[in-house]
């Protein structure tokens, strides 16, 4: 039997005996014709591909841009197919065994652009309720102006004590957060912040305290992550931006927008709080990507023709 062949009557058998969809079975029939073009080429039969030639093909599928999830899943319908051959005593082993497809990349941390985040942070309306958009401002100028977690944030007392988490010393102009693993850092306080932090100590004791934390919810409480995730988004779609925003997004954005400008990967490994600096080198990636899309819009010989 030739290999045309021996495909068919797989696919017969995972059709009639597997009773698999009629759809997937037709994937099945696109990744082994792929199979046999690739065999084809390189003068082996189906029944003598070993692993290296496996291996060749999913790195040329790599090279030619298909994602590691579609050759993943080319790879399950070879690994099957082995498998039948192996059950009918036509190979000796199975060459698609220990393959695996190349993992996929980590996508970039998502950031506003400076603009994006300037207009969040100046946002106003004279529709909200003036306490709650003072508390809100503070929290928006610490999470883009100080690069803080929300956790950070969330753990925020207005004075300093020994059972605190965290709290910020105006006079010093600095944070002192307890950030991931229980670490101690203190970070700068910018001037807007400073600004937005006074305008909101002024107004938080018009609602009853029964807690010392510096953000409180109307009834005195704790402010949760949940409340200034759901606060964020609102405020965000309110000042007009395309994307709603989350908390993290705003640490993202003070870390690619502190690169851009200042190009010291170590102050913003510090800035940010990360133990190991392979963590705060996807940001470089971002401050790339910003320098390309520049070269492309300013640079003359970046201009292709149509």
């Amino acid at each position: 039997m030739d290999d045309a062949a021996l495909v068919e009557k797989y696919l017969e058998h995972v059709r009639v005996e597997k009773r698999l969809a009629q759809r997937t079975v037709e994937l099945y029939s696109l990744d082994l014709k792929r199979l046999l073009d690739n065999a084809s080429a390189a003068g082996v039969a189906l029944a003598h591909v070993q692993n290296a030639h496996i291996r060749r093909w999913v790195a040329q599928m790599h090279s030619a841009g298909r994602s590691g999830r579609g050759i993943a899943l080319i790879l399950s319908g070879w690994r099957g197919f082995y498998v039948w051959l192996g059950k009918q005593g036509l190979v000796a082993s199975n060459p698609v065994q220990d393959v695996r497809a190349p993992k996929a990349p980590k996508p970039l941390p998502k950031a506003l652009s400076v603009d994006d985040s300037v207009q969040l942070a100046e946002h106003r309306s004279d529709d909200e309720d003036p306490w709650l958009q003072a508390r809100d401002v503070a929290i928006v100028e610490l999470l883009y102006g100080c690069g803080l977690r929300v956790g950070e944030i969330v753990g925020l007392d207005v004075q300093a004590s020994a059972a605190a988490r965290g709290w910020i010393d105006l006079p010093s102009a600095e944070a002192n957060v307890l950030g991931k693993g229980s670490k101690r850092r203190s970070v700068p306080v910018g001037t807007k912040a400073l600004e937005a932090l006074q305008a909101w100590l002024a107004v938080r004791n018009q609602v009853p305290q029964t807690e010392t934390a510096l953000f409180i919810g109307r009834h005195g409480t704790r402010l949760t992550a949940q409340s200034i995730w759901q606060r964020l988004k609102r405020r965000s779609l309110m000042a007009g931006l395309a994307t709603p925003v989350h908390p993290h997004m705003l640490r993202h954005s003070f870390a690619s927008h502190l690169l851009q400008s200042s190009g010291d990967l170590r102050a913003v490994q510090e800035l940010l709080g990360h133990a190991n600096i392979t963590t705060t080198q996807v940001y470089t990636r971002l401050d790339f990507q910003h320098l390309a899309k520049a070269y492309d819009a300013a640079h003359p010989r970046a201009k292709r023709g149509k």
